[in-house]
């Protein structure tokens, strides 16, 4: 019997704008099914403020038994109802979580129960398995096929390099580029410099030990797995031709880590050449690691944005996060970039160890001096997986968690419950900002109104205007006849045929 699967999309009412960044990591997944002649039904709920109805709309009718859903942390509320809303309609149906969430949440778990301190990361996983009958942890372009199995685990942990589900650098050269043919991609409308862009990811991993950041603890978030220069460029130069976008945003942590980047934009280079066209393109660095010979590589290839994660222009804060730069190395950054023609924007965060009303206004008088064509400003949440949440100890306080640095500086974070609570790094101020932790000298009311205060005055200051947000779509059905509209759901080649037979 063929494998028949459903995979959701849940959407991301945090975000400015829902349809901006497709989500590549179930595209691969897709891909992976495809591959194999799997009947494959993928339903992007990106933007969607009715999804609930929509879902169950879907379920109703669908001929998939294997439901998939991938989750950051701030989706899982809607995934959880999502999940819901399948099992009410479809108990027959095998629900399946993936994706970040599940994958940090069971990397603390882990960590938690080597200590024998089972703690709020188990408890954390415990919650997923009241909703979920399959969890996956790592990557899953390989680990879908067991999550189907009719012998399917409760837990399949791919999330260890020694796992047989672990993609190296090999195997992740020959797996298929993400089904984005599954999703609407004319719906997808960002720009780069005007040109309509889509997203594409290098490399896998990040080896650095940011305390605030996720996957620090998580083989599949921390080793790099790289592919090589011409497959990249393969999979660009397929977008160009069978979309017609010319924009391209790297969604790599940070693409100068590879010592081979300078090679990588060469190519790059060269396949524009080959074609007749001129590409815009967009991505994340390493301050630190930043050059000149890399600047303008980076040019001549298209790149005319950069993003970096400064974080902060204190150089306590920056010593406490571990981020290694300092702010000499971050104002040199930016100081290259402008020699060679990049616009840097320039990504910074509060509620950190020791953050007070001192170090913030040294973040205001650093911005200030560099800068930076755009930036933003965000409010920490100590995620599952990052050392802010695993290496916190608990307090006197009932569920409140303290991070300590070397120095003694410290973190305050209240216990979340993340499957009704859809906290985030980024959202829309004018929704406001909730800050769930503290430090000694910020109440968690006073960072978000300091981060409102920077915000605000840093961008009248150097003349940066806001991006306003995109209003929520509505699913829209006749009387619950008929199917959902195209945008929304998209199906393989053989389930099109299968639908019609």
């Amino acid at each position: 019997m063929a494998l028949d699967v459903c995979l959701v999309i849940p959407p991301s009412p945090f975000l400015l704008d829902e349809r901006v960044f497709m989500s590549l990591g179930i595209l691969k997944i897709a891909a992976s099914l495809e591959a194999r002649g799997a009947y494959v039904e993928v339903l992007d709920l990106s933007g969607y403020a009715n999804y609930v109805e929509a879902i169950s709309d879907h379920a109703r009718r669908s001929g998939a038994r294997h439901f998939g859903i991938t989750a950051t942390t701030p989706q899982l509320p809607a995934a959880v109802e999502i999940a819901a809303a399948i099992r009410d309609v479809r108990p027959d149906g095998r629900l399946i979580l993936g994706g970040p969430h599940i994958t940090l949440t069971q990397a603390a778990r882990k960590r938690e129960l080597r200590r024998h301190r089972p703690g709020r990361a188990s408890r954390a996983f415990e919650r997923l398995v009241q909703y979920f009958d399959v969890l996956v942890a790592g990557d899953g372009e390989e680990t879908i096929f067991a999550a189907c199995a009719p012998d399917a685990p409760p837990l399949i942990d791919a999330d260890d390099r020694h796992s047989p589900w672990f993609l190296n650098s090999e195997r992740l050269e020959h797996t298929p580029f993400p089904a984005r043919h599954l999703v609407d991609v004319d719906s997808y409308h960002y720009t780069i410099d005007g040109e309509r862009a889509l997203s594409v990811i290098c490399q896998l991993g990040c080896p650095f030990g940011c305390g605030f950041c996720a996957g620090r603890n998580s083989p599949m978030l921390r080793h790099i797995r790289r592919r090589s220069a011409e497959n990249i460029v393969r999979e660009i130069s397929e977008i160009h031709r069978r979309w017609g976008h010319r924009g391209f945003m790297f969604y790599d942590d940070e693409l100068n880590v590879d010592p081979g980047m300078q090679d990588l934009m060469r190519q790059i280079t060269a396949a524009q050449r080959k074609a007749g066209v001129e590409w815009r393109l967009r991505g994340f660095i390493k301050a630190e690691l930043f050059t000149d010979e890399q600047a303008e590589a980076m040019y001549e290839a298209g790149f005319r944005w950069i993003l970096v994660g400064f974080e902060s222009g204190s150089s306590r804060i920056l010593k406490n996060i571990n981020k290694r730069a300092t702010q000499d190395k971050n104002t040199r950054c930016v100081d290259i970039a402008r020699r060679h023609g990049l616009k840097v924007k320039a990504l910074m965060s509060l509620g950190h160890p020791g953050d007070s009303p001192a170090s913030v206004e040294e973040t205001r008088r650093w911005l200030l001096e560099v800068r930076p064509t755009d930036f933003d400003v965000t409010i920490i949440t100590p995620y599952p997986g990052s050392p802010y949440y695993d290496d916190a100890e608990a307090t006197d306080e009932p569920a409140v968690w303290a991070y300590t640095c070397p120095n003694g500086d410290r973190l305050y974070q209240r216990e979340i419950d993340y499957t009704r609570v859809a906290d985030y790094y980024k959202g829309n101020p004018d929704d406001g900002y909730v800050s769930h932790v503290f430090t000694d000298q910020l109440s968690p009311t006073e960072i978000v109104r300091c981060r409102d205060d920077l915000e605000r005055d840093v961008r009248k200051r150097l003349a940066i205007p806001f991006n306003p947000s995109a209003a929520a779509m509505l699913y829209e059905h006749s009387m619950g006849q008929g199917g959902l509209p195209e945008r929304m759901l998209r199906t393989t080649e053989a389930a099109a045929v299968r639908r019609v037979a």
